[in-house]
């Protein structure tokens, strides 16, 4: 239990160090392409430009880093405090403080939220915007002060024995085997905070005197992912090996590492390939004598390739240590999946172990639901939402933004951190441990939890809202059904004519109240042979716990969960009521009885659906003069 229990707390630690570099990540490629064009040896050297490279390095990234751990804590009050606080680590340093930064701006964000905190409610009117500027003053001077005097040395001395033990590995030929570390840190989500927190600033170091640096290629080596992501391409089964292409294609030119976890959470034994991989490539770039002069953000072979050393052995050392790790890692994968038993349909599975890893919890199915908002309407931008905003959301963004693209709905579908959801964000995408953050955030949004963002049969229930966005009471009895009954194939369903016939169909009929309109709709039901007496009970009973209006002037008024077993066979009935009968305040000029049989209820639910979200429908039903009319507009499936 213990050991789980570190083990978590090192996994949420390495999501959170994570959080504050990523969404900063493009101030790191800008930076960086600063460097690859302006520096003396650059693609177009330009003195006066090179200017800016070592206030970027020293002032510009820490204290994005510091800004951004203090706003994950307390929001802007946080992040203020947080950039001034790291103002005092980069003073009191002579080396860039990204990991200075990491430890004082969290620091900043949580002393103001106590301190905002143990005032709540203490501050009289008037004074709140004089306590709030004093307060965020005089604490964040006091942090930076003591960052100044403390923290920054003792950053500074820890990163120099941290040189001292890099300097003693590459004089022993032992370099290689940090690979035993960073490849397993990778899966763990510590990688950036490890690449940017300590081999970045170590890296810098060096480079000021030999103008290149290994160690920016340990861990942004995208070789050993891509050899276990060929290995899938050419020896998986299922849909991993359907996924393995675009997911090559994502990790080796778009630099986001994370993509490929889930495949090696498939089968933990290719953690050995990409150790293998690493070493391979750390060894032959030892070799070969390779290295960058800037980090490789994010770590893709176009970025790798901007930050090398205008000069032939650089590329060749570089490219080398890519293809030679990327060789090793399909080698040895290929053969554990071929030497082990391999799934059909693992990747997903494997995806839902990688958010565990990340701290959150999976659950069964995934729930759409409201939170303080309804589901707007005419949406016109969906956001996913992570600690960090790239990796799994991206990821999920574009399993979404295809399926929003083939009903050719307009919008948008974007990825981003949850502390950068604009206020104006309509509908969020989170996984089911962030919501309660994103809410937070943007309270007015219409959040959707969910368990795992690569599971793309999970978005069906989302795309069916938007499509039908008034039908809101269908949508989550289409969720109960969804998970208490197997799926039913439209083939099986085409053949079965008895679903609504004529004698069912009722016109021009009126009701004192909706307890004599469902009794009528359940009598209908028993008398036509779809199900037994009891049935009747249990709809008004399920109309009580939660009420079957739908929007549109529709009811659909069905037996409860429990009363499955007194359905005999699928069908239903439409009472067309023209004058309209109150439901909950609501009035009904149409009312669907359903009895499902076998997951039919889903079948039925759907078509009904489709039909009723258009008025028009709607109103060419409540003024139908024959039975025949409504079958025509309905039909029979």
């Amino acid at each position: 239990m213990a050991q789980s229990n570190l083990k978590v707390a090192v996994q949420k630690f390495g999501n959170f160090l994570s959080s504050m570099v990523m969404p900063n990540i493009s101030a790191f490629i800008a930076w960086g392409l600063i460097t690859a064009l302006f520096i003396p040896t650059g693609f177009f050297p330009n003195e006066s430009l090179a200017i800016m490279v070592d206030p970027m390095v020293k002032y510009l990234l820490p204290l994005l880093i510091g800004y951004t751990g203090g706003k994950l804590v307390h929001d802007q009050r946080g992040a203020v405090v947080g950039a001034i606080a790291t103002m005092g680590v980069i003073a009191g340093a002579e080396i860039p403080m990204f990991l200075g930064a990491m430890v004082i701006g969290p620091l900043g964000g949580y002393v103001i939220k106590k301190f905002d905190q143990m005032i709540e409610g203490r501050v009289r009117a008037g004074f709140e915007m004089l306590v709030n500027n004093f307060s965020a003053g005089i604490l964040g001077a006091f942090i930076a002060i003591l960052a100044f005097k403390g923290v920054g040395p003792a950053v500074d001395v820890f990163t120099g024995w941290l040189v001292a033990g890099v300097d003693w590995l590459i004089g022993t030929g032992l370099l290689p085997l940090t690979s035993i570390l960073i490849e397993p840190a990778k899966v763990l989500f510590l990688n950036n905070a490890i690449n940017h927190g300590v081999l970045s600033p170590i890296g810098v170091e060096q480079v000021k005197e030999t103008g290149q640096s290994i160690l920016f290629l340990l861990e942004a080596n995208p070789g050993p992912g891509i050899g276990v992501l060929l290995a899938y391409m050419f020896f998986g089964k299922g849909n991993a090996k359907k996924s393995a292409p675009g997911a090559g294609i994502i990790h080796f030119f778009g630099g986001i590492h994370e993509i490929y976890f889930p495949y090696i959470l498939m089968r933990p034994m290719l953690i050995i390939a990409v150790i293998l991989g690493g070493m391979s490539g750390v060894f032959t770039l030892v070799l070969l004598g390779g290295g960058l002069f800037a980090p490789s953000s994010p770590g893709s072979i176009i970025a790798i390739t901007a930050v090398t050393p205008h000069h032939a052995s650089a590329y060749i050392a570089n490219f080398a240590g890519v293809l030679v790790a990327a060789a090793v890692s399909f080698i040895v994968s290929a053969f554990i999946m071929k030497t082990g038993k391999q799934g059909e349909e693992d990747i997903e599975e494997a995806a839902k172990k990688m958010q565990e890893m990340k701290g959150k919890k999976s659950s069964v199915s995934n729930v759409i639901e409201g939170g303080q908002a309804a589901m707007p309407d005419n949406v016109s931008k969906i956001y996913f939402a992570c600690d960090a905003g790239m990796g799994s959301s991206a990821m999920g963004a574009s399993l979404l933004r295809k399926k929003v693209k083939e009903t050719g709905m307009d919008i948008a579908v974007t990825n981003t951190a949850i502390s950068n959801l604009p206020a104006d964000a309509e509908i969020v995408i989170t996984q089911e441990e962030l919501t309660p953050r994103a809410r937070q955030k943007v309270p007015n949004a219409f959040h959707v939890s969910v368990d795992n963002f690569l599971s793309s049969p999970e978005y069906d229930k989302l795309i069916s809202a938007l499509q039908f966005p008034a039908n809101s009471e269908l949508h989550e009895i289409v969720e109960d059904a969804e998970d208490n009954v197997p799926d039913i194939q439209d083939e099986e369903m085409a053949h079965d004519d008895d679903l609504l016939r004529p004698e069912n169909i009722f016109l021009n009929k009126e009701f004192a109240d909706k307890d004599e309109a469902i009794r009528f709709a359940g009598r209908v039901l028993v008398d036509a042979g779809y199900v037994e007496e009891s049935y009747i009970e249990a709809m008004i009973e399920r109309d009580n716990i939660t009420s079957t209006y739908m929007g549109n002037d529709v009811a659909i008024p069905h037996g409860t969960e429990e009363a499955k077993k007194a359905v005999i066979k699928s069908g239903f009935t439409v009472i067309q009521v023209p004058n309209g009968v109150d439901f909950d305040g609501q009035k009904v000029r149409l009312i669907f009885g359903i009895a499902g049989k076998d997951g039919t209820h889903l079948e039925i639910l759907s078509g009904i659906a489709v039909t009723c979200s258009d008025m028009d429908n709607i109103e060419k039903l409540a003024a139908a003069e024959s039975v025949q009319t409504i079958m025509d507009i309905i039909g029979k499936k």
